[in-house]
C-alpha cells in the first residue's frame, strides 16, 4: 500500500480497494450543500415560479438517479446496491440560500459517503442548470460530509 493511501499500491498506481472479506454492516452517511441563489431567484423558487418548471421536485429526483450512478462516475468507487437515498432542501428566504442534505443508507461491504455528496453536488448543479437564464451570479458551496456510521471505521459526525 502506498504512503497510506488505501487506493494506491505499493508503487502508488491508483487501485480499486479490495472489500472482499469484509464483513457486511448496516451503513448510512449525510451530507450536505448549499446554493445561493439571491433575492430574486428565492422568491421565484418558494412560489414555484421559476420558468423552466418544479426546480426542487427536479433536483431531488436528480440526486437520487446521481447516488445510484456514483461507481460510473468516479473512477475507484464500488458499485453499492442502496437502500435508501432522500433529498431534502430547507429555503432561507433571508439569506437568499438553499440547503441541500442527502441521506444515504444500504446493507454492505463499503461506505455511502461518495453516493450522498454526489446526490448533493448533482442536486445543487440542477438547480443551477434550471434557474441560470435568471441570473448567472448562482454559487454551489460548501459541500460536505456530515455524519456516516457503520464498517470499521464506525461513526463520525462533523463538529459545528
Amino acid at each position: 500500500m502506498g504512503k497510506g493511501f488505501t487506493h494506491l499500491d505499493s508503487s502508488g498506481r491508483a487501485v480499486m480497494v479490495d472489500v472482499g472479506g469484509k464483513p457486511v454492516t448496516v451503513r448510512e452517511a449525510k451530507a450536505s450543500g448549499v446554493v445561493t441563489v439571491g433575492p430574486e431567484v428565492m422568491e421565484l423558487l418558494a412560489a414555484g415560479g421559476v420558468p423552466k418548471g418544479d426546480v426542487l421536485a427536479t433536483a431531488r429526483v436528480a440526486g437520487i438517479m446521481a447516488a445510484k450512478q456514483v461507481d460510473s462516475l468516479i473512477p475507484l468507487c464500488h458499485p453499492i446496491p442502496l437502500h435508501s437515498v432522500s433529498v431534502e432542501f430547507d429555503l432561507d428566504r433571508v439569506a437568499g440560500e438553499v440547503t441541500i442534505v442527502a441521506s444515504v443508507k444500504t446493507e454492505g461491504i463499503t461506505g455511502v459517503e461518495m453516493e450522498a455528496m454526489t446526490a448533493v453536488s448533482v442536486a445543487a448543479l440542477t438547480i443551477y442548470d434550471m434557474c441560470k437564464s435568471i441570473t448567472k451570479g448562482i454559487e454551489i458551496g460548501p459541500i460536505r460530509l456530515e455524519y456516516k456510521s457503520g464498517g470499521k471505521s464506525g461513526t463520525w459526525t462533523r463538529n459545528r
